[in-house]
């Protein structure tokens, strides 16, 4: 896989003298927040850069991690590419981590007590709420020290509270943009649901410009009182020079249920970690992944399926399209902890190679400590049946038409899982363009 060029070099980076900017601009938010910020400063130049005997990098490419060089912007970019049209009654648009753009809640959602705002804006406003839930579940999967480096810096990000009882029946939509060459960007996002209360949150994250070189590490924070129904949809389409890190930590109470779907399309060295823990009994997780990889591109998957108490459930299922000399990584492990009796856990991660050169590596594993379980887990590599394509072809298809549609049929028991008609529409756009760029 080819590495990110580092021919330009800006003057400061992401150092010491940075970071004390960073915080005195910031110095008017809560004490608590600095703190954190200052301890994650420490944390990642404390923290070492991940080597080949760490198991939770195993056949990652470590010579793509290239942090030196990147900046931090300062102003919104009047590039901003077009956005898709999701299904949305709220939305946020940063540019360079200035909010560019904002559909306000309806007020009679509002004076239900939702909240959909800035990040920066929550930590004024609402600052014990953030306090509570922020990082209260972090995913240690390997990239603790990218994480440090998005508290350090964070800037940008959206806040969803959704009271008690309350209903949002269309979702809200987050667009994150980046512009300008070794630019970097650092959203973390926090969505907090209480008793039965039912939402859906789409993150959209894409480069102004194809070729642009940027850093991006993102965190999400995902919190499902109990009974509540949460659905997370991020699509990550960054430049194809993009090192990009995304976290998820999702944490479901009694009878929740959890629906997370990303969709990978972008990036040059993409590395993605998603820990989903059901603390509840009755809790339910339901963790998905779209990846279409192309050209030389690395796309890392890490993920974790916590059962930490009795009478909960959880379904992953990760599909993989390869084409040129794309590479894609998933490693993911189910744990039963002991006082998790009746636990219904699987894991299944599927592949397509498009190409004689590309190259899936799948290392599923479970973790059992309870005697009244179910899991299962298993891992596919496969082709494009030949004769389906055939017969697409003897039709009047071109072959790589035939071999799209092919691939959608593939991908489409994932979407499927969507009960959101337009978003469903929304996504497979999206992929569609992905193939015709």
């Amino acid at each position: 896989m080819s590495a990110i060029p580092t021919t330009t070099t800006p003057s400061i980076g992401l150092n010491s003298e940075r970071f004390a900017t960073h915080l005195a601009q910031r110095a008017a938010l809560p004490a608590w927040w600095l703190d954190a910020k200052k301890e994650a400063w420490n944390q990642f130049n404390a923290l070492p850069m991940p080597t080949r005997s760490d198991e939770r990098w195993r056949f990652s490419n470590l010579k793509g991690l290239m942090l030196e060089g990147f900046d931090l912007p300062e102003e919104a970019s009047i590039h901003v590419p077009h956005l898709p049209d999701f299904p949305h009654i709220g939305e946020l648009t940063f540019s360079n981590r200035q909010v560019i753009g904002r559909l306000t809640l309806p007020p009679a959602i509002i004076k239900q007590g939702v909240i959909f705002c800035p990040l920066s804006e929550a930590l004024r406003d609402h600052s014990d709420l953030i306090r509570q839930y922020f990082q209260k579940h972090p995913a240690k999967l390997g990239s603790e020290k990218f994480v440090a480096l998005n508290t350090a810096f964070t800037a940008t990000g959206a806040v969803l509270y959704v009271p008690k009882g309350v209903e949002l029946t269309e979702p809200v939509v987050v667009q994150h943009t980046l512009s300008g060459d070794y630019k970097s960007a650092f959203p973390h996002t926090l969505v907090i649901l209480e008793e039965n209360a039912k939402a859906t949150l789409v993150e959209y994250f894409v480069s102004a410009q194809p070729g642009e070189t940027h850093l991006v590490s993102g965190v999400n924070d995902l919190h499902a009182g109990p009974g509540s129904q949460l659905t997370y949809v991020g699509v990550q389409n960054w430049s194809r020079n993009t090192l990009s890190f995304q976290t998820n930590s999702i944490a479901a109470e009694r009878d929740a249920r959890v629906l997370s779907l990303t969709v990978h399309l972008g990036g040059n060295q993409a590395r993605h970690e998603s820990h989903s823990r059901m603390i509840g009994s009755g809790a339910h997780s339901e963790m998905l992944a779209l990846t279409v990889a192309n050209g030389e591109h690395e796309f890392d998957q890490r993920t974790m399926q916590t059962h930490a108490a009795p009478n909960t459930s959880s379904n992953l299922l990760y599909k993989n399209a390869l084409i040129d000399q794309a590479k894609t990584i998933f490693s993911g492990i189910i744990v039963v902890e002991p006082n998790a009796q009746k636990t219904d856990a699987y894991q299944s991660n599927r592949n397509l190679m498009l190409s004689d050169e590309a190259q899936a590596d799948s290392l599923p594993g479970l973790e059992i400590e309870a005697n009244d379980v179910r899991c299962t887990h298993g891992a596919t590599t496969s082709r494009i049946d030949a004769e389906q394509l055939y017969y697409l072809q003897s039709r009047g298809l071109p072959q790589h038409q035939a071999s799209e549609l092919l691939v959608f049929g593939f991908f489409e028991e994932v979407l499927n899982k969507l009960t959101d008609q337009p978003l469903h529409a929304a996504l497979s756009s999206l992929i569609q363009a992905k193939f015709k760029a």
